[in-house]
């Protein structure tokens, strides 16, 4: 009887154990490392001087101190050579789907990335370019001509300007096979998921298919749409591109829309979307930075308030590009060697830093359903340019009150009990009126007082 009592303890206490992780036990919509994690893309040929993963792998302990939970590698897979742009090419412009792109080093160098990566508590999604490969691919050379889209002459298509590209035919179902075993080929070295490029180029039937049969045989993989078609949630993607809202961020930081469009537009994404979608948020990535410029260029002195607001937003997950936790204002060169020319700590680091533990720390600021209700402040409580919101999860509370405009204003932000602001430590009673700076912030937090490092140049002062 005694040893039967001990027994019973003992699975007790080991389902006690299992139900009491960080995360929920309950059925997720998707992983559960996933709703508060930070996405970090790694421009792997400008990360280093030397380009290389291994070289990148000595940079990984800083992206763990910085607090990221997911490396999005940019393709790392072999380039055509045919039609290639530039010296060096598009990392888009795939040849060989199951190698790694000499230039960036050996697949053993990968698998010491990877294990690098998943030793310090870190997640690698790999960049998945299904639409297109280059002219010149395995793929051309190997298989059937109509493993492709061609014209009447037999030749491959091009879209837009991607002339170093050949479509691919999703009306053969040899092709979409390869395709799954390919993807099947790194998941099987232990990656954690995929960022797919232009997901809606794609038919979304090979999505749902594909993706739902990758996470029946791994469980608990990532995937990240580029796109904004709401179908892509339907039993595909975990996450979509927030574009237009990025979009909006920009012209409202230039003057040519108005701030009270942002609520507009996040309750729209949020009435089309489910409400377990997950929207990746962003004031930079590969494109914007190479094609449109950094995102100083495009928002000038409202760079930081929007970075705030992809951290903080409903439904958000925030991303973070190659060189923006320095404040590194460069465009880099897409097709040529254009490496970091150092990697510096500064206060932007700090800023960065900040808002990581933030999201951690905060349940109301998860993404897709676990992520708090939203209310927004009363237009008529705030000054002209001025939004604010609270996200609220159970005790859990994270209030934000943005000036999304190039002049000074007073608010009363409405507390309903002494808070200290998160990033100046400003200790502020209710009722009391607080001075936003041209496109400053004020952040207050349920059960918190503030950041370790006071940002003052953009925090709220009290009156």
């Amino acid at each position: 009887m005694k040893r039967l009592l001990l027994l019973l303890t003992l699975l007790a206490a080991m389902t006690a154990c299992r139900n009491t992780p960080a995360e929920p036990a309950a059925t997720s919509a998707h992983p559960g490392w996933s709703y508060r994690s930070v996405i970090y893309e790694m421009n792997v040929r400008q990360y280093t001087p030397e380009g290389t993963l291994r070289a990148a792998m000595r940079e990984l302990p800083r992206l763990q101190k910085l607090g990221i939970d997911v490396v999005w590698l940019m393709p790392i897979y072999p380039i055509g050579v045919l039609e290639r742009k530039g010296t060096l090419g598009s990392y888009y412009a795939i040849s060989d789907y199951t190698a790694v792109n000499p230039e960036f080093g050996t697949m053993e160098d990968f698998d010491r990335f990877l294990a690098e990566a998943h030793r310090l508590g870190l997640r690698v999604i790999l960049d998945w370019v299904a639409n297109h490969t280059s002219p010149d691919a395995r793929w051309i050379r190997e298989q059937p001509a109509d493993w492709y889209v061609r014209d009447s002459l037999g030749r491959t298509i091009v879209q837009y300007d991607w002339t170093d590209i050949a479509k691919l035919n999703y009306d053969n179902a040899d092709m979409r096979a390869a395709m799954e075993q390919a993807m099947r080929f790194w998941l099987d070295r232990g990656i954690d998921g995929f960022r797919c490029d232009m997901a809606c180029e794609v038919p979304i039937d090979f999505w749902r298919t594909t993706l739902t049969a990758l996470r029946r045989d791994y469980p608990g993989i990532y995937l990240l749409a580029e796109g904004e078609d709401p179908a892509l949630h339907e039993e595909a993607f975990d996450a979509s591109y927030a574009w237009e809202l990025h979009h909006l961020m920009n012209a409202i930081a230039r003057g040519e829309k108005s701030p009270a469009e942002l609520q507009r537009q996040v309750e729209k994404e949020d009435s089309t979307t489910p409400p377990e979608a997950f929207r990746l948020m962003f004031t930079s990535n590969h494109d914007e930075n190479s094609w449109a410029g950094t995102e100083f260029e495009r928002m000038g002195p409202a760079a930081r308030v929007m970075a705030l607001l992809t951290f903080t937003l409903p439904k958000g997950q925030p991303l973070i590009y190659t060189g923006q936790e320095m404040g590194y204002d460069h465009r880099f060169a897409f097709f040529e060697k254009d490496p970091v020319p150092q990697w510096v700590e500064n206060d932007l680091t700090g800023f960065y830093r900040q808002l990581i533990r933030l999201r951690h720390d905060h349940e109301a600021l998860a993404a897709g359903e676990r992520g708090g209700e939203t209310v927004w402040m009363e237009a008529g409580t705030l000054p002209e340019g001025v939004v604010g919101f609270t996200r609220r999860k159970g005790a859990d509370e994270v209030l934000v009150v943005a000036n999304l405009s190039n002049r000074e204003a007073v608010c009363d932000p409405a507390l309903q009990e002494p808070r200290s602001e998160y990033f100046s430590g400003k200790r502020l009673a209710p009722g009391e009126r607080i001075t936003l700076p041209a496109w400053g912030w004020a952040l207050f937090t349920s059960g918190q007082e503030a950041a370790a490092q006071p940002q003052q140049s953009t925090a709220a002062q009290p009156m």
